[in-house]
Order: structure tokens, then C-alpha cells, then sequence
């Protein structure tokens, strides 16, 4: 087993651009033209050939590039019983583009009496680590499977199977025990939680997503706060487990704009990760000051190359914005990557695989000058 631990000083988020063998493969699965087995074999093949270019890339983390999925998050939650979905009509507002995902809800009690399938796919990428890599899961947080049943939209429903969020709160708790257990079994030592829950409550309309005042969005704060503080309470005390913040990923569109000094004291002061992965890669992500508030020895790390532009980055710029967030975090606790996926949907950003590994190898290269 590797001994390696995330983050690395460059470093990246996590879902990758579908290859086009990939998403013709799901199209002709889901139009019945090709069993499971056939499409599962082109997963493999896919997610192979993605790590052999991480590794000949330099990183020393490696994932399965989320290709078994639909979306970064709510693949998770349909394999909990209790969780339905179906196809959308609406979508999510994203700016300037709806994000057609799936409308996910609650059936039933949610529980996990079966193993993940993340365990399995987990075990794939575990199998492709060597002795300069490391294999990291990611999942969504705890906060955004709480959120998902929680807010306006769904709440209703949720309230035909729940009398109380916090009997809601303790199910999930529950079922992420399960999760992280089996995990840890199947070898990993390396995980993620990916939240886009503290993107919305910086954003100064985030009150009203969860259907309260701006003094009862600080509840909630502290609400996503504490379930994600008891999944890890839970887990296995030489597991890392950092967290992605984002204000939205699809089709290079976001949801949420804000700096992050709403919710900076609860999230960077009293979240007990290891690290954070934060977006800080244009102007809706505000200053570098609220990383005054990140507590103890957690790292953080810049997400300043952006996955929603094709448009490769100058050097020097990144490097005097490195240099500025030092003054409020020391340099040792500072690791660069880009700012979130480039592919949280099947359907991808806008841009070209080779434009994604142009990011990647201008984060190594900024990453290797800084940290000498």
C-alpha cells in the first residue's frame, strides 16, 4: 500500500473529460444496444489509459476520473435505498444554463444495507496505484446529502418519511459509516468530500435557496457544519479526508457567486478536515483573506487554474497570486490545482482533452518552481 498522502503541492480535484468511446459506450448502453458487461469494459480501458497519462504527467494521485458516473454527486445517493430518481424538466439554475440532471428524491428511510458501489469502483483505481501514487475516492460531503433533501424543493417530500432533520441527519450519518468503513477496507486512506453547499451559503441570495433569513442560514451553517464533522468523527483516524468547496461546475457554468468571508468562521475554523480544495480562480471567489480563519495545520489548496475556460493561464500571474495568499496561510500549508473538475457531468466543460492536460502540466510546473 502506498504511504502517500493528499494533498500534493500540485495536485487536481478530481472528474475528468469523458472520452468520446466513453460517452458513446453509456449512449449505446442506455439505448439497450450493449450489456452492462460491454460498457463496463470500456470504463475500464478509459479509466486506464486516463491514469497512465496522470502518472506520465508527474501527479502522484491518481482517480478513476469519476467515468463510471452521471454526476459528481447524485450517482452516490442512488445507490442508498430510500433515494429515487427520474429524469428532469426543470434542471438547476446555473447561469445562463440549466443543469439537466437528474430530480433526485427520497422514497423511503434512507439506509445502506448493501456494499457501495464506489467500494468497487474504488478497488479498480486502488489496483493502478504504485510506489509514487496513490489513489484518492471522492464523494459528496455529508452536508450535500443532507442539503439535497432538505431545501425548499424537496422538503415536502422529505417530510412524508421524516418527522425531523435530525432523524434524517443520523440515517445518513449512518450510511456514511458504512461507506467509509468499506472503503477503508478496500485500501483507501485518501478521501474526499465535495460540498457545494458553503458555495451557496456565501452566495447573498444563499438564504433564500434554503428557504430562510440570512440569520437562519448561520443555523444551517452550523448544521452542515456538525454532520460532516460526525461522518468524520466516525472514520478511521489514518484515513485523510479534505474537502472541495465549489459554487457549481456544469457545461463551464456556475450557480453561486461570493467571497467566501460568510462562511469562512464555521467552515475554515471549525470543519475537521485535513485540507481544503478551494475556488479561487475569477473574481466570484473573493479575496484570500478569510484563509486567516483556516484553523490548526489544515492545508489548503489553490484552486487557481480554471477547468471552465479553455484559456491557458499566465504563469507569473498565478505565482503573484500564490505569493499574495501566503501572506494570510504559510507557504508550506499552500498546494495549487486546478479549481474543480473538468468534467462534474458526463457532459463536460468546454474545452479539449489536450487544452485539460495543458492546465494540468502548467499547475505541475508553476507547483514544482514554488516548491523547489
Amino acid at each position: 500500500m502506498s504511504n502517500l498522502q493528499i494533498p500534493f503541492k500540485y495536485d487536481f480535484v478530481g472528474s475528468f473529460l469523458r472520452p468520446e468511446k466513453l460517452k458513446n459506450a453509456r449512449k449505446e448502453f442506455e439505448a439497450g444496444s450493449i450489456s452492462y458487461g460491454e460498457l463496463k469494459n470500456v470504463e475500464d480501458e478509459c479509466i486506464i489509459d486516463l491514469v497512465t497519462k496522470i502518472k506520465k504527467l508527474g501527479y502522484h494521485v491518481i482517480t478513476d476520473g469519476e467515468f463510471r458516473r452521471a454526476t459528481w454527486h447524485l450517482d452516490f445517493m442512488w445507490d442508498f435505498e430510500g433515494v429515487g430518481h427520474s429524469k428532469t424538466n426543470t434542471g438547476l439554475p446555473f447561469h445562463d444554463e440549466a443543469a439537466m440532471i437528474d430530480d433526485t428524491y427520497l422514497t423511503g428511510k434512507v439506509k445502506l444495507t448493501h456494499e457501495h458501489s464506489f467500494v468497487d469502483h474504488f478497488r479498480f483505481i486502488k489496483a493502478l496505484e504504485d510506489e509514487n501514487t496513490v489513489a484518492k475516492q471522492t464523494i459528496p460531503a455529508p452536508a450535500q446529502f443532507l442539503a439535497q433533501f432538505i431545501m425548499p424543493f424537496n422538503r415536502e417530500n422529505t417530510e412524508k418519511y421524516y418527522s425531523s432533520d435530525e432523524e434524517l441527519i443520523n440515517d445518513i450519518v449512518a450510511g456514511y459509516k458504512k461507506v467509509i468503513d468499506d472503503l477503508y477496507n478496500a485500501g483507501c486512506r485518501n478521501l474526499q468530500f465535495d460540498d457545494c453547499t458553503w458555495g451557496m451559503m456565501a452566495d447573498k441570495t444563499g438564504h433564500l435557496a434554503y428557504g430562510t433569513t440570512p440569520e437562519g442560514l448561520k443555523e444551517i451553517q452550523k448544521i452542515h457544519k456538525d454532520i460532516n464533522n460526525k461522518v468524520i468523527a466516525n472514520a478511521p483516524k489514518d484515513m485523510v479526508i479534505s474537502m472541495h468547496v465549489c459554487r457549481g461546475n456544469f457545461h463551464s457554468t456556475y450557480a453561486n457567486s461570493g467571497a467566501y468571508d460568510p462562511v469562512a468562521d464555521v467552515l475554515f475554523g471549525n470543519q475537521n478536515v485535513d485540507a481544503f480544495y478551494l475556488e479561487f480562480d475569477d473574481e466570484r471567489s473573493g479575496g484570500f483573506a478569510p484563509l486567516a480563519k483556516v484553523s490548526g495545520d489544515k492545508k489548503v489548496v489553490l484552486g487557481l487554474i480554471t477547468t471552465k475556460s479553455p484559456v491557458l493561464e499566465n504563469k507569473e500571474e498565478i505565482i503573484a497570486r500564490i505569493n499574495e495568499a501566503k501572506k494570510y496561510i504559510p507557504l508550506d500549508r499552500l498546494c495549487l490545482s486546478p479549481q474543480c473538475g473538468f468534467a462534474s457531468c458526463e457532459i463536460g466543460n468546454k474545452l479539449t482533452e489536450k487544452q485539460q492536460w495543458a492546465k494540468l502540466e502548467l499547475v505541475k510546473e508553476i507547483a514544482d518552481e514554488i516548491w523547489k
